[in-house]
């Protein structure tokens, strides 16, 4: 039997599947970006793809802390696209 990857939204705190999860992952450089192949090196924080999740995650500024890096709001809005898609 296969096992299927599980992750827990940073925002929720719901384990959920990882194909229905955001990955935002910060690079070395402190680069921070959407992560959609789910395998791009450096520190990932996954978040419910959800408009209000995302809307929460901005206002809390949950991520800024977990990824210990400002995020650009372009980050947020890249974000907003893929849930709307």
């Amino acid at each position: 039997m296969k096992k299927i990857p599980e992750r827990t939204c940073v925002i929720t705190k719901e384990k959920t599947l990882k194909k229905d999860l955001l990955r935002v992952v910060r690079d070395k450089e402190g680069n921070v970006s959407v992560d959609l192949t789910g395998k791009a090196n450096g520190r990932g924080a996954y978040l419910k793809k959800d408009k209000e999740v995302i809307k929460k995650a901005r206002e809390t500024k949950a991520l800024e802390r977990i990824l210990e890096v400002k995020i650009p709001d372009v980050v947020y809005e890249e974000m907003e696209k893929i849930v709307e898609e």
